[in-house]
């Protein structure tokens, strides 16, 4: 029933493709996802993928979700970049207790949220839940969403409880959005700031990151699929290198499109296509395209067979999984480098797929999942035996 499902999503997105390619410009200069790009994405299903099938989900592979993200970021990076991180929150959102899923869902099953995860505002303990207040940045998709998941940290207590990094779920009515969204890359992402006046915030409404590490959350009583039993860590980190995979993806092409047709003036009327080293540097950024793609895809089935078998994640993966999504961000930015700057001066000129790939791509880089030092040094400390402490692996 899934794959067929998740066909159908696949290909309803593949239909919307050439459309977002040719509003990519408009996206960037509205500096949102226009509300036709996000109905239509809600329209092929897209959203509802990793959703509980309870309330409508797809309840899909996690490389289908992230192989149509991969398709939504070759066209446009912005809607691709949106796509993944509004995407995933119904996979965070199944692991939250039954009540908070019942509170977003069960009126409206296509529900969205936006999210920021950055421990910026402040939060006090109170009796039956907690008490939020301050100010949070980057929510991607905050204008298409009626919810949001903020971080925040609850302080240690006067009884002892070590401080507890959580994530919060608020409804509109209790945030306002500002809008400060004004940047050189994915600029479409309408990524602007979520400020909380002071709210209360039930205790059913908030997931701890320690129960997410250790994939032992309160919604897998209901939400028993193995997609609910993998590593947050894991998930929304190639949720974010994913887009970028996709953008170096849609750089390559355009750039494969670009150099067939270009003469070289300065070559005495060379055809690009015929330079040999023009050939050698589309060879090294589509080998690092692909070796970028093939090792999150095949980490991802990994992890998804193991679920699926009931066997226990060995912490050598997770820290693998971490690994090759950092490498996977590294090689991709490269790719998009040497294809820009294998492109000439024309690719300067605004407007053209080439220079918005590049800078979307490099936009994408800075999100803190993508630090190459922390994942790469966990990962060391793992091959020497060494302890790990860290929720996002």
């Amino acid at each position: 029933m899934e794959a067929s499902a998740g066909d159908a999503v696949r290909s309803g997105v593949r239909d919307l493709l050439p459309v977002l390619r040719d509003r990519a410009q408009e996206t960037e200069d509205r500096r949102a996802l226009a509300p036709e790009t996000v109905k239509s994405l809600a329209e092929t299903g897209f959203f509802r993928l990793l959703q509980p099938a309870r309330f409508g989900g797809v309840e899909a592979d996690p490389v289908t979700f992230l192989s149509c993200v991969r398709e939504l970021a070759g066209a446009c990076g912005s809607t691709g970049w949106v796509a993944s991180v509004i995407g995933v929150h119904p996979w965070q959102l199944a692991l939250f207790p039954d009540q908070a899923q019942q509170d977003v869902w069960a009126d409206d099953p296509g529900t969205r949220m936006s999210s920021s995860y950055a421990p910026t505002g402040r939060v006090t303990a109170v009796d039956g839940g907690y008490r939020l207040k301050g100010r949070w940045s980057f929510s991607s998709g905050c204008d298409h969403a009626s919810w949001v998941l903020l971080g925040g940290i609850v302080p240690p207590s006067e009884d002892g409880a070590p401080a507890d990094f959580r994530t919060f779920l608020l409804p509109a009515a209790d945030y306002t959005i500002e809008d400060v969204w004004h940047t050189v890359g994915l600029r479409g992402t309408g990524s602007n700031d979520v400020v909380v006046a002071d709210v209360f915030v039930p205790a059913y409404r908030s997931l701890s990151f320690n129960d997410t590490a250790r994939c032992l959350c309160p919604g897998q009583e209901l939400n028993t699929a193995p997609l609910y039993r993998i590593p947050y860590g894991s998930i929304f980190s190639y949720a974010i290198t994913t887009p970028i995979i996709g953008m170096a993806t849609g750089a390559y092409d355009a750039h494969v499109a670009y150099m067939r047709e270009r003469v070289r003036a300065a070559y005495a009327g060379v055809r690009a296509a015929e330079d040999p080293y023009s050939q050698v540097r589309v060879a090294n950024a589509a080998a690092d395209v692909d070796s970028a793609w093939l090792a999150l895809e095949a980490n991802m089935r990994e992890l998804m067979g193991l679920v699926t078998a009931g066997q226990k994640l060995p912490m050598p993966l997770r820290l693998r999984v971490r690994r090759d999504q950092v490498r996977g961000t590294e090689l991709a930015i490269r790719a998009v480098d040497r294809l820009f700057e294998n492109s000439g001066g024309r690719a300067l000129a605004t407007g053209t797929p080439i220079q918005r790939f590049w800078r979307d791509a490099h936009a994408g880089r800075v999100h803190a999942i993508n630090d190459p030092e922390r994942a790469l040094s966990m990962f060391g400390r793992g091959e020497f035996g060494l302890p790990i402490n860290d929720a996002m692996v």
